[in-house]
């Protein structure tokens, strides 16, 4: 089959029966979000053995069970069962900034450097040691220290302008 006309009757059954398929697979999860990826997972698998299911005329029926078996597998998998934190040892959320404060804090975090901005970022917002950020980054732990220090000092002025 060309692949030309493969990726046109594929998109003419996508669009066709997209929205259907994704009733089906609301159905069988009960959650919009996971119906989405769902659907995405079949529809994916189902491009790929396009020709061979076109051919025997059941791209409906393949694509309702692959969204069956990749609801089964994604309830299967581990994460799926974790709980975020632990119960009374999370700290409780601090108030958070208003919506200006974060917008000058995001607009004086994208005037940064490139290098300072990911030392920030990675220190102080993800949290990662000196040498971990400058293991993730491939330079050494003093050049990690002194963008670092640029980078907040940078922040501060910018910042204390804004009244933060």
């Amino acid at each position: 089959m060309a692949p030309a006309r493969r990726d046109a009757e594929f998109t003419e059954f996508v669009a066709a029966r997209r929205t259907h398929l994704r009733r089906i697979a609301y159905a069988i999860c009960g959650d919009w979000h996971q119906a989405d990826d769902l659907l995405q997972i079949a529809l994916t698998k189902l491009y790929r053995a396009w020709p061979r299911v076109r051919r025997d005329g059941r791209e409906e029926a393949y694509a309702r069970r692959i969204i069956v078996r990749a609801n089964v597998d994604e309830r299967r998998r581990p994460w799926r069962h974790e709980r975020a934190g632990l119960d009374g040892h999370d700290a409780p959320v601090q108030a958070g900034l208003t919506v200006e404060d974060r917008s000058a804090l995001v607009e004086a975090l994208q005037a940064l450097p490139m290098m300072q901005r990911k030392t920030v970022l990675l220190r102080h917002w993800l949290g990662l040691s000196v040498e971990e950020t400058a293991d993730e980054l491939g330079i050494a732990a003093g050049t990690v220290k002194s963008h670092t220090s640029r980078a907040l000092h940078a922040l501060q002025s910018t910042l204390a302008r804004h009244d933060i």
